[in-house]
Order: structure tokens, then C-alpha cells, then sequence
């Protein structure tokens, strides 16, 4: 092995244990309580510029966290969309939006913590554009997003608008609050994730489909 091989092999080892760390603690204190000098000195790094010089500011941090696991959630999504056909109804779009979530969720080892990270991500004005520009920016969310709005041809816009961010909030702080419970040893509603899978997409479908009144 090759002096530059090593150098390269290590450098990808520290990038790694630093986004698992920063993922950790930024999930635990939220995102600006927790320095880079702390995310350094947690991954056992005695540089305290590691975090800098690996990943640059907070944001772009942030923002590799979010990628990290994007790749394989976006695997299960593509999956699931692609094995549906003109029949697919509102209630299968929802479910293309939580099942590759929940299943990437199932495959880490516990505890767990990008759910509750996304959480404190998503309650950070200066940084919850970040998540929202990395799940607009994929194909699969775009297309999951038409054929749930094909679906609700009758809903008004404002309602339309109102409802998305009222399914933004539950499929965050579920996830989250899911995640924290077992992590603390908690009860939790559901026994596993496929299972608190269904309880959100059953939640979200009746979001989605419950009837319009006392409009303005």
C-alpha cells in the first residue's frame, strides 16, 4: 500500500468518525450549541481544526450529514416509485414518501440519530433550507410530489400549501420522537419502524383526504 493510499484511507476514516460524531451531537444539543471545537475533541481528534478543514463551515457540515444519508434513502424511494403504476392513489404517493425513510431508519445500528438531528435541523431558520433544498433537489421527490397533487385535483392551493407543511411537520417530529423513545428506552406506540411506517402513512393519508371547510 501506498504512502498517498494510507494518507487518503485515513483521511476518509476521520471524515467519517467526524460526521458521525457531529450527527450525535448535534442531535442531542441542537446545532449551534455544539462548537467544532467540541465535534473535534468528541471524534478524538487533537486538532481542533479538523471539523474546518474537512468539511469547511457549519452549513456545508450540515449539509454532508444530510448527504450521507440521502444516498440510500433515495435508493429505497426511486424503488418504490418506480413500481407504481396509473392506479397509484394518494395513499401510495404518502407511502413513497415515508417507507424509505422508516426502512433506512430499520438498517442503522442502534441508537440512532439522524431522525432527531433532521429535527433540530429543520427548527433552525438559517439551516432548515439546507434539508429542504437537498429533498427538492431530488427527481424521485419531484415526481412523488406530482402524482400526490394529481391525486387531489380539487384541493385549493392555500390548503394544498397548508397541508404540505403540516405533513412536513408530522413526518419530522414522529421520526424524531420515535428515535428519542427508543434511544432513552421508552415506550413507543408502534414495535418497529415498518410498523410506525404504516401508523404515519395511514396519519398522512387522512391529512391528505380530509374534507375542506371554513375556508377564508
Amino acid at each position: 500500500m501506498t504512502v498517498r493510499l494510507k494518507v487518503a484511507e485515513s483521511s476518509g476514516s476521520t471524515r467519517e468518525l467526524i460526521l458521525e460524531t457531529a450527527e450525535r451531537l448535534f442531535a442531542e444539543h441542537g446545532v449551534y450549541a455544539v462548537s467544532n471545537r467540541q465535534i473535534s475533541e468528541a471524534a478524538g481528534q487533537g486538532n481542533n481544526a479538523a471539523v474546518g478543514y474537512h468539511f469547511g463551515t457549519k452549513a456545508d457540515l450540515v449539509r454532508a450529514i444530510a448527504r450521507k444519508h440521502a444516498g440510500p434513502i433515495d435508493v429505497l424511494r426511486v424503488r418504490m416509485v418506480d413500481a407504481l403504476d396509473e392506479s397509484a392513489a394518494a395513499r401510495d404517493w404518502v407511502a413513497c414518501l415515508v417507507r424509505p425513510v422508516t426502512g433506512h431508519l430499520a438498517t442503522l445500528p442502534a441508537p440512532t440519530w439522524f431522525a432527531r438531528f433532521g429535527a433540530q435541523v429543520m427548527t433552525d431558520p438559517a439551516l432548515r433550507v439546507i434539508m429542504v433544498e437537498e429533498a427538492l433537489g431530488v427527481p424521485s421527490i419531484q415526481r412523488i410530489l406530482r402524482g400526490l397533487n394529481e391525486c387531489l385535483p380539487g384541493l385549493p392551493p392555500e390548503v394544498r400549501a397548508e397541508r404540505a407543511d403540516m405533513a412536513r411537520q408530522l413526518m419530522v417530529h414522529m421520526w424524531a420522537e420515535r428515535e428519542r423513545a427508543l434511544a432513552e428506552g421508552g415506550p413507543t406506540p408502534r414495535s418497529g419502524w415498518e410498523d410506525a411506517g404504516t401508523g404515519l402513512i395511514n396519519a398522512l393519508a387522512g391529512l391528505w383526504l380530509a374534507p375542506v371547510s371554513g375556508r377564508p
